[in-house]
């Protein structure tokens, strides 16, 4: 691909954020999608957060600051954070144009006749009219469990697996931002074999890949390809569940800048160029993560954290539902 073109279509640009209700206000990076809509490259998850508590944590990464938040039908708490949407657009804190939200298509919803109908539902649930992206969870489907999505297990305790073509759920995701519900598609958790295959035939091509990122699983063969491709890298579970806190050149090098060793991996996502979704349900950490966006880590510590990849991957569904997903 002509390398002007590609700066012009992922060129980062700084915008301030306006939000007079934010106590805390930073230049708010930005990556522009080749659709047009801009994807805020720092932001908010929803991942392992607890019913009765990631309504207030929404509520108070918005007021923070975040304007990316994402989110998924099996996190099992859209409901909630849908409320706290509805709170903040309300009190006049943010409008709905002001954030970029995200949602996922889970695994039991891959047929045809359950793509759109899982969207309306999140939609519902969300108390959205669109979601900004939403996304294939997971390259593998499941038997269908109903509205409420959740992991079907048979008899035997294995995961009752279905076959369903990748085409096949694609072409109604395409549907889904022809008719206005989603205005970007992509996927997650998807190699660079699924990636290559579903280009073949994508009318609509997939603008976010969401995967595990982080200094142990830097995965640069997959950040080659999708740069090559113009698919943008979110890079979720940023601290490697935790893992990375431990290490000890992490830790001289959120030293060296005085910040918390959050900051420092969430630096080093943004400054690769991709996205990044850290989440918490405790307010002061919200608020720390937020002065990722406040520093910047200069080359020769960049490399130093790059240098610490081990192909050491802390979210791999072959632990959970007995696949080799990624291999």
């Amino acid at each position: 691909m002509n390398d002007v073109l590609y700066l012009i279509l992922y060129s980062t640009e700084y915008t301030e954020s306006i939000d007079s209700h934010s106590p805390i206000m930073s230049s708010q990076p930005t990556i522009q999608l080749p659709s047009g809509s801009k994807i805020p490259q720092f932001g908010f998850g929803t991942w392992k957060s607890e019913t009765n508590v990631v309504g207030e944590a929404v509520k108070t990464a918005i007021k923070t600051g975040y304007r990316h938040i994402d989110c998924a039908a099996c996190y099992r708490n859209e409901k909630e954070v849908g409320q706290a949407f509805k709170e903040v657009f309300d009190q006049g804190i943010v409008k709905r144009e002001d954030l970029f939200i995200t949602s996922k298509l889970y695994n039991t919803c891959h047929e045809k006749h359950n793509v759109r109908k899982h969207c309306e539902i999140t939609l519902r649930d969300l108390g959205l009219q669109y979601l900004d992206l939403y996304l294939i969870h997971w390259p593998v489907a499941f038997k269908y469990t109903g509205e409420v999505v959740e992991d079907p297990v048979g008899e035997d305790g294995q995961i009752e697996f279905i076959d369903v073509p990748l085409r096949e759920t694609w072409e109604e995701m395409e549907k889904l931002v022809q008719d206005g519900l989603v205005k970007n598609i992509g996927v997650s958790n998807f190699n660079v074999q699924l990636l290559n295959d579903l280009l073949t035939f994508a009318k609509i091509k997939p603008v976010v890949n969401q995967v595990e990122l982080h200094p142990y699983l830097a995965q640069p063969k997959l950040k080659y390809f999708c740069d090559k491709k113009n698919i943008h890298l979110t890079a979720y579970s940023p601290l490697g569940s935790g893992v990375l806190v431990n290490d000890v050149a992490v830790g001289e090098i959120a030293k060296k800048y005085k910040v918390s060793i959050p900051n420092v991996l969430c630096r080093w996502a943004i400054q690769q160029g991709f996205s990044v979704i850290p989440k918490s349900t405790n307010e002061e950490r919200i608020k720390d993560n937020f002065k990722t966006l406040d520093f910047k880590i200069d080359d020769a510590d960049m490399e130093i954290l790059s240098k610490l990849d081990k192909g050491s991957r802390t979210c791999d569904p072959f632990h959970f539902w007995g696949i080799p997903v990624f291999n």
